[in-house]
This record gives C-alpha cells, sequence and structure tokens, in this order.
C-alpha cells in the first residue's frame, strides 16, 4: 500500500492485537488468582450452573453427615441411660428373689423393700434427666386427647370447636366449659379443672371486629390449667351448657420419635425417622410393684423379668438404629466425595495448562508493544521525502 501520514495502518493492526492479548491475559490472570476456569458465566454458562447446583448440594450433603452425627451422638446417650436401668433391673431382680425366700421375715423384706422402692424411683429419675439438647429422650412422649367423645356431645366441631388439646403435665382429670355472655357479643369463657378445683377465664368477644372469621380458627391458651382450646367461626354461646366437660388422657408411656434430617431434600429418603423406647417406671410395668411379701416378690419378679426383655429390646432397636446412622454417614461421606470430584471436573482450573497459556499471552504483550513502538516511529521515515 502507499505511504501516507493520515493513518498509521502498521499501528492500527499492532494495538489491535495487543488489546485481545491484554485482554486473554488477563482472563488467564484472574482464573489464575481464583483457581477456577468458570470465573464468570461467559465462560462456561452450563458448567457455572451445573456446578452451582452440586455445590449447594454437598454444602447440603456437609450439613446431613453432621446431622448424622449427632444423631448417633444422641442414640448413644439413650444407649448409656438404658444401660444403668438395666443395671439397676438386675440389682432390683436379686431383690425380689432374696425377698421370695422364707428365711426372711416381714421386717428384713421391709428393709429390702426400701431398696426396691428407691431403686424404682431412681429409674424414674434417670429417664426424666436424660436429655439432649433439652430434649428427654427416654421418658416417653405424653399423648393428648384432640375431640373425642370423651369432650361431651355439645363439643363438636359443628358447634365451634376445632380442637382440644392438653399439657403433658397435667394428668389424666376432668374439665368443664362454661360461657358467661353479656349480650353484646363479648364474654368469658372459662375452664376449670374439676380434679383440683383450679379455674381460668378469658375474655372472647364473638361479634363484630373480635369476632372469628369465617372458614378461620382461634386458638385460646389456658396456660394456668395447661389446656388450649381451638375454636371455629361456628362457635357461638349458646353451644356452652353445664353438660360441656371434657377429660385429658395422658399415656407418659409412649415412646419418642425423632425425625433426622440425613439428606439434602424433602423427599423420605431425605429423613430417617427412629424411635427410642420409654424407659420410666410406669412403661417398663413396675409401677406400684413392692417386695413386701413373698407374694408380691414374686409377682414384682414376674415385672421385672418383663422389663429386662423390654428394655433390652428397646437397647437393641437404638442399637439397630445407631448402626443405620453411622451407614448413612458413611454413605454421605463418599456421595461428597463423588460430588466434589464432579463439581472439580467442571470449575476447577487446570493451573499448570493455564500457566503455560497465561505465559505465552505475557509474551505477545511484550512483542506487541515492542511492535507497536516501531509502527509508531514508521511515519517518520516520511519526512526523508522533504529533504
Amino acid at each position: 500500500m502507499g505511504l501516507n501520514i493520515v493513518s498509521n495502518y502498521a499501528a492500527n493492526v499492532a494495538h489491535r492485537n495487543l488489546t485481545a492479548t491484554d485482554a486473554q491475559a488477563t482472563s488467564s490472570l484472574a482464573k489464575l488468582s481464583s483457581g477456577t476456569r468458570v470465573v464468570s458465566a461467559k465462560d462456561d454458562a452450563a458448567a457455572m450452573a451445573i456446578g452451582s447446583r452440586i455445590s449447594s448440594e454437598v454444602a447440603g450433603l456437609k450439613q446431613a453427615s453432621v446431622n448424622a452425627g449427632q444423631a448417633a451422638s444422641m442414640l448413644q446417650i439413650a444407649d448409656g441411660a438404658m444401660g444403668k436401668t438395666s443395671d439397676i433391673l438386675t440389682r432390683m431382680k436379686t431383690l425380689a428373689v432374696q425377698a421370695g425366700s422364707d428365711q426372711l421375715g416381714d421386717t428384713e423384706r421391709a428393709m429390702l423393700d426400701t431398696e426396691y422402692q428407691s431403686l424404682v424411683s431412681e429409674v424414674d429419675r434417670i429417664a426424666g434427666s436424660t436429655t439432649f439438647n433439652g430434649q428427654s429422650l427416654v421418658a416417653g412422649q405424653a399423648a393428648t386427647e384432640l375431640n373425642t367423645g370423651t369432650l361431651g356431645t355439645s363439643l363438636e366441631a359443628a358447634d365451634g370447636f376445632a380442637k382440644i388439646e392438653f399439657n403433658p403435665d397435667v394428668g389424666a382429670a376432668s374439665f368443664t366449659v362454661a360461657y358467661d355472655d353479656d349480650a353484646t357479643g363479648t364474654g368469658v369463657l372459662t375452664v376449670t379443672n374439676t380434679t383440683t378445683g383450679e379455674s381460668q377465664g378469658i375474655d372472647l368477644e364473638l361479634s363484630g371486629a373480635g369476632a372469628i372469621a369465617a372458614n378461620s380458627e382461634r386458638t385460646i391458651d389456658f396456660s394456668q390449667l395447661g389446656v388450649s382450646i381451638t375454636l371455629n367461626s361456628a362457635f357461638a354461646d349458646t353451644d356452652i351448657t353445664a353438660t360441656n366437660t371434657m377429660d385429658s388422657v395422658v399415656n407418659a408411656a409412649a415412646d419418642s420419635t425423632f425425625n433426622f434430617k440425613i439428606g439434602a431434600g424433602t423427599t423420605a429418603n431425605d429423613t430417617v425417622a427412629i424411635t427410642i423406647g420409654a424407659t420410666t417406671s410406669n412403661a417398663l410395668g413396675l409401677t406400684g410393684t413392692d417386695i413386701t411379701t413373698s407374694a408380691n416378690a414374686d409377682t414384682a419378679l414376674d415385672a421385672i423379668n418383663g422389663a429386662i426383655d423390654d428394655i433390652n429390646t428397646k437397647r437393641a432397636n437404638v442399637g439397630a438404629s445407631q448402626n443405620r446412622l453411622e451407614f448413612a454417614a458413611a454413605n454421605l461421606a463418599s456421595t461428597i466425595e463423588n460430588q466434589e470430584a464432579a463439581r472439580s471436573s467442571l470449575l476447577d482450573l487446570d493451573v499448570a495448562a493455564e500457566m503455560t497459556k497465561f505465559t505465552s499471552k505475557q509474551i505477545l504483550m511484550q512483542a506487541g508493544v515492542s511492535m507497536l513502538a516501531q509502527a509508531n516511529q514508521m511515519p517518520q521515515n516520511m519526512m526523508r521525502l522533504f529533504g
């Protein structure tokens, strides 16, 4: 092409190539400094999306692995308590066998029964004090009566009663319900524990702004009595009569069930439910037993033998659950390892290859800067034509 002083084509070419090389070197530098080959979506949008999902999955699985470990520790605490209770049962059996023999008199049996009853109390104390993070493990869970026939013929859902719940600490007791309407749509809903005589009233508005909205519910908490009543919009003061009674039914011997999250999802396979048997004296069938007579000692011996079998079964269930959790934790570790490998193949940088590329771009940049300088010197040769 002809010589000219308006355009410096060589310099423009050198600058364009230098700019491209600088961008590539900057990209390599970003990847090397971050350790990932996908710094932004433009590098590899598909790999970034898949890698991000895998990373979040791995984070969830790591927490699930922690959950499995803590669950196993929780079960170990329960197993330890059951082991001590089993030791107590062994001692109680010894006392019962001793008390069942006629070389002892009533005085000696009374002495043995003193220890026997203290051991029964210790069984309950261990059951009540064995906790993990504030949760009772082997004391059992209380079952509450919800909207059953024991509530009386007038306390029905159609009359506005949606649910009745009793605090497990209440125990077996009877209650009456009354509503005192002041004729303005506002009154007092009163619950009375007929067993203890304790009563609690709560203001309740049935009309106007305070009325229960249609197709909704309102729970009134009688905390002093350990009772809560959930009413629906059908409730009216005419639904309360003198015969409105309800009974709390508490079963403190019910086993406790815990749900442990050992997966990163929400399906049934991501949660394992483990039941820990109750080890209270009531749950083991020891309540009311004594060894004050030879006959009573034999009866207690039968109960103790049943309790020993029962607690061994419950310990076996806990042990089986521990083994299950250990396998689950091992599977999680394997899954995390494989997921990490998959994520690495998508996102992690081959440092050696990228360093080679970066070195190449550095050389090209140095050459580009040199050539741009040379190209900028070329127009000066035109001045010789004016000599």
